[in-house]
């Protein structure tokens, strides 16, 4: 579904609540946990869903907005009048200009990243829930993602944990960045993580690339090559589901990876496709 389809005609009027640097000062990316508290108590939102943020858009363009949509990054709260909090994480991006090869900053991850405490801003949804949580508390669940695509991940992992203490399945968490300081939720700036490292069931793995994006076999294809077996045996129970976050282009190279996981006896595309017609694969790439 593409941005410009996506009904935008019902807004309600938020506020900054927060917004908090998660990568270290070092690190070359900025990313942001921000949470804003959204005004009116018809606004529901559940973990897994997505919020629309309408930044201004570029007059000169004729836009009246410009678009984008972030998960929920965390469990929502409600104030004492009944509005919705919400927390998002935000990268602040640029951009290449195809024809002029120029850089420009990233219209509404820029516009987000400079908003301060008590600034107002226009959020519409929420939208879509991908991420459904299993209603069985003893599935599997083996979570990937790049970068911030881990935001839905957090919320995920706190929502079962917290609001389903009978859940008794296994978590893997498969997550990638270039470096140590990109692991989002799991650096020294907030690692929520740590939470669940003395559960039996989690189990967090870093999936480092020492190039731009995740082509690097050393990080992303072993990270799971080194658990084969294991991720075999998952991916082949009834009760495993898997879900997929973060940019576009690691669908590819997720594919080759768990060809060789599988092995040269079972056919992983038609393997994968058999999890999607049962609802056991869902990807949310962008």
């Amino acid at each position: 579904m593409r941005l410009q389809d996506y009904d935008t005609k019902t807004r309600y009027q938020a506020k900054v609540l927060r917004s908090e640097r998660l990568t270290p000062a070092e690190s070359r990316h900025e990313v942001r946990d921000i949470t804003v508290e959204i005004e009116g108590p018809d606004f529901n939102v559940e973990v897994g869903r997505n919020i629309g943020v309408l930044a201004p858009g570029r007059a000169e363009l004729g836009q009246e907005y410009h678009l984008r949509l972030y998960g929920v990054a965390d469990l929502p709260g409600t104030s004492d009048d009944g509005s919705k909090q919400v927390t998002i994480c935000v990268r602040r991006c640029t951009y290449i200009d195809q024809y002029s090869g120029e850089e420009y900053p990233g219209v509404a991850s820029n516009y987000l990243c400079d908003l301060s405490p008590g600034d107002a801003l226009t959020i519409t949804g929420p939208y879509g829930q991908p991420f459904e949580v299993p209603a069985d508390n003893e599935a599997n669940l083996i979570l990937i993602c790049a970068g911030t695509g881990i935001a839905p991940f957090r919320a995920f992992v706190k929502h079962l944990y917290k609001e389903q203490p009978d859940f008794k399945g296994c978590i893997k968490l498969f997550h990638g960045g270039q470096t140590g300081l990109d692991l989002l939720y799991r650096n020294d700036e907030k690692d929520d993580f740590s939470l669940y490292y003395d559960r039996d069931t989690f189990e967090a793995i870093d999936a480092l690339s020492k190039r731009p994006g995740w082509s690097d076999a050393s990080g992303w294809g072993h990270a799971m090559l080194d658990r084969a077996e294991e991720l075999s045996s998952l991916l082949n129970d009834s009760k495993t589901y898997v879900y997929v976050a973060g940019v576009e282009r690691i669908r590819d190279e997720l594919d080759e990876v768990l060809s060789s996981v599988v092995g040269p006896h079972q056919n992983w595309a038609q393997r994968k496709a058999e999890l999607q017609s049962e609802g056991r694969w869902t990807e949310l790439l962008y």
